[in-house]
This record gives structure tokens, C-alpha cells and sequence, in this order.
């Protein structure tokens, strides 16, 4: 029985490795405390997930999407959007938000795919609340350019501050982070009312994506379809939040770089054939 819950295990030895790694080479305790506290709650939530509890994913979103958004991001005036990203990429300074990119969205997805999307993410903690957790409207798969525009859009607003030469840009970065998660959960929670779908925000407005598909397609961890099992119901495209072609095995599959792993489409499938 034990056997089952070793993925967990290793999820948080993995989130400890990091956070002794960053602990040791930034001689700071609190990457210590920050990751064992993420590793911690993901390899719970992954256990309750493993034991069958149906609230294990709103569980993980909420402890580590509210301690990113409360604690790192308003009580410690962390920029942790993507803004804050670029501010710290162009001080030359590894930490906070430059971290945070590269461990959860940049370089993590190589293990985890776009794990960060369904099991952390702050925006999504309160659109997956909504009443559309299954699309209700078929895709508009172009307006995913969207998604890029505000991928430019933020790297320009932030360069053309440190072009300015802006005095105190610290603390309108953290202005910036307060307005753009606004934003983000206004318009968030518009479009899943528009096109009837909890994650519209995620498909076509998001910048975050743009870091995240190149590098979720190598992922190792993904759901898997055994194609000689699968009778092709439709069941796990039905209720997939992202529209994702999980009846193909293959990593070319329509909207594959997208799944948050949710794996909603494994419950479903009569023939087991999903895993």
C-alpha cells in the first residue's frame, strides 16, 4: 500500500533538494522554509489525491497560491508575477521572482509538465472555483496570440522603467504586482463567464504560457493513453479544463504542452485506459 504514495515522496525530496541547494549557495534560510513548505504541501495534496480525496488539488492550490500571492507577494512586497521576473532579470540578481520562474515555470516543466498551473497558481486558485470547470464552448484557439501580446506588453512596461531610469522602482514594481493580479482576476473572471469556461484566462490571456509550453513538452510526468485500451467515448475530452487531446498518446497531440495534470480525464475513462 505504501508503494502508491512513493511519487509523493519523491516530490518533496525533490522541492528539499532544492531548498538545501538554495539554502547552502544563498547562505539564507528562507529558501529553506519556502520550498520545504511548497514540497510539503504538494506531496501532501499529491498523497490526498493518491487516497482519493476530491478536494486534494483545491487543497494544494490554496495553501500555495494563497502563501504566494498573501505572504511573498503583499505582506512581503515580492513582485512574484511575471513583471517581477523581468525586474530582477535585468538587476542581474537570482532571487524572488527569478527563482520562482526557474524552478516552477521554466525548467521545472521539464519534470512536471504545467503542474504549476493546476496545483499552485494564484490566478487559477480562484477561477477553478467558478461554475465552468468543464468547457462549456468550443476552443477559440486563436486568440492564444493573445497570450504572447501580453508577453511583449510585460517586458516592455518593465524595460521602459529601467530605460527611465524611474527613481524608488522597487516599490512601483510592487504596485505593479498589486494592479496586475487585479487585472488578471477581473479578466479571469470575465472570460470564464464569456465562454463558459473556469480557464479561459489560462488559454488565451496568460503570459506565463509562453515560458511554460517549449519546455512541458519534454515533460517526464504526463498522462499517458494506452491507445489499444481506449474505445475513443470522448469522456476524458469532455471533462479535460483545457481541451487537451488525451486520447492520443503521442506528445504532438492537440493542446498536449497544456495539461495541468489535474487528471480529471483518468477518472472518467471506463477502460482505465488513461494513467
Amino acid at each position: 500500500m505504501f508503494r502508491k504514495y512513493i511519487p509523493s515522496l519523491l516530490l518533496f525530496l525533490l522541492f528539499e533538494l532544492v531548498a538545501i541547494t538554495l539554502w547552502i549557495a544563498k547562505y539564507n534560510i528562507f529558501y529553506l522554509l519556502n520550498f520545504s513548505y511548497i514540497g510539503g504541501c504538494l506531496a501532501l495534496g499529491t498523497a490526498l489525491f493518491t487516497a482519493g480525496k476530491c478536494y486534494a488539488r483545491h487543497f494544494v492550490q490554496l495553501a500555495v497560491g494563497s502563501y504566494m500571492l498573501l505572504y511573498l507577494g503583499i505582506i512581503s512586497c515580492e513582485n512574484m508575477q511575471i513583471e517581477g521576473f523581468w525586474y530582477y532579470l535585468f538587476l542581474g540578481v537570482f532571487e524572488a521572482a527569478t527563482i520562482h520562474y526557474a524552478v516552477a515555470k521554466i525548467f521545472g516543466p521539464l519534470l512536471f509538465g504545467r503542474g504549476w498551473c493546476g496545483y499552485a497558481c494564484w490566478t487559477a486558485m480562484v477561477l477553478d472555483f467558478l461554475p465552468y470547470k468543464q468547457p462549456k464552448k468550443p476552443r477559440k484557439e486563436k486568440l492564444g496570440v493573445l497570450r504572447y501580446v501580453m508577453f511583449v506588453l510585460s517586458l516592455a512596461v518593465v524595460l521602459s522603467l529601467f530605460l527611465m531610469k524611474i527613481a524608488n522602482l522597487e516599490r512601483i514594481m510592487f504596485w505593479i504586482f498589486l494592479g496586475g493580479n487585479t487585472f488578471y482576476y477581473i479578466v479571469g473572471i470575465v472570460l470564464a463567464f464569456v465562454f463558459k469556461d473556469n480557464r479561459a484566462f489560462c488559454k488565451y490571456l496568460c503570459p506565463v504560457t509562453v515560458f511554460l509550453k517549449p519546455m512541458s513538452y519534454f515533460s517526464l510526468l504526463r498522462v499517458h493513453c494506452d491507445e489499444n485500451k481506449c474505445i475513443h467515448c470522448g469522456k476524458c475530452l469532455k471533462v479535460c479544463p483545457m481541451n487537451v487531446e488525451v486520447n492520443k498518446e503521442s506528445r504532438k497531440r492537440k493542446n498536449g504542452t497544456e495539461c495541468i495534470l489535474c487528471y480529471e480525464c483518468t477518472k472518467v475513462c471506463p477502460t482505465k485506459a488513461l494513467h
